[in-house]
């Protein structure tokens, strides 16, 4: 094979899911299209590179300074929802149940893998809990150890400056990701929220 094509394979198979094997198969699915394609995916994500950053106020993905949810005027400001991915903020604007604002953590706490509240994005929320107009932040964490962990850790941390914190619903099932619920299960999940 070129080096060019083993380059792209190589590339291709870190991607998370993709052994050598679909690696090869999107390599010759780039190379059997149309020039144009692999032109336009090669400046597609030369864009994401370059122009996608966290959003200064959620850390949510944005190519401005502030996300899309966060310009949002229709959005209540006295509501939080605390998500550890960009992918678990999705899977719950997709329910169309929720009209706040989030907050990406962007990981959860795991002391065995070395994530401590310093490697999560925590500064910019407490900045804006501490501003004032926030009554309750909703700890919408996965069900498992860590997000367990971390939802108790937000409840310490927020609940000591007088913000009620509440937890999403079980009805996501324990060990699954929010990301994979279905939207009928996460909406009712986020609808049905308790305090902690």
């Amino acid at each position: 094979m070129p080096p060019s094509m083993s380059r792209l394979v190589a590339l291709l198979s870190k991607l998370p899911g993709i052994g050598e094997k679909t690696a090869h198969r999107l390599a010759f699915h780039v190379l059997d299209a149309p020039s144009a394609y692999a032109l336009e995916l090669a400046e597609a994500l030369s864009a994401v590179a370059e122009g996608v950053c966290f959003c200064t106020k959620c850390c949510n993905l944005t190519d401005s300074d502030c996300c899309a949810v966060c310009r949002d005027p229709r959005r209540d400001d006295s509501l939080i929802c605390v998500v550890e991915s960009v992918q678990d903020l999705l899977a719950i604007e997709r329910t169309g149940e929720y009209q706040g604002h989030y907050h990406v953590l962007h990981g959860a706490l795991s002391p065995l893998d070395g994530i401590g509240p310093e490697e999560l994005r925590l500064e910019t929320l407490l900045a804006r809990v501490r501003k004032g107009g926030v009554r309750e932040v909703i700890a919408a964490t996965n069900p498992d150890v860590e997000g367990e962990a971390t939802s108790l850790y937000l409840h310490r941390l927020l609940g000591a400056l007088g913000v009620t914190v509440s937890r999403i619903a079980q009805g996501v099932p324990m060990g699954g990701d929010i990301e994979h619920a279905d939207a009928v299960t996460l909406g009712r999940a986020i609808s049905a929220r308790r305090p902690l």
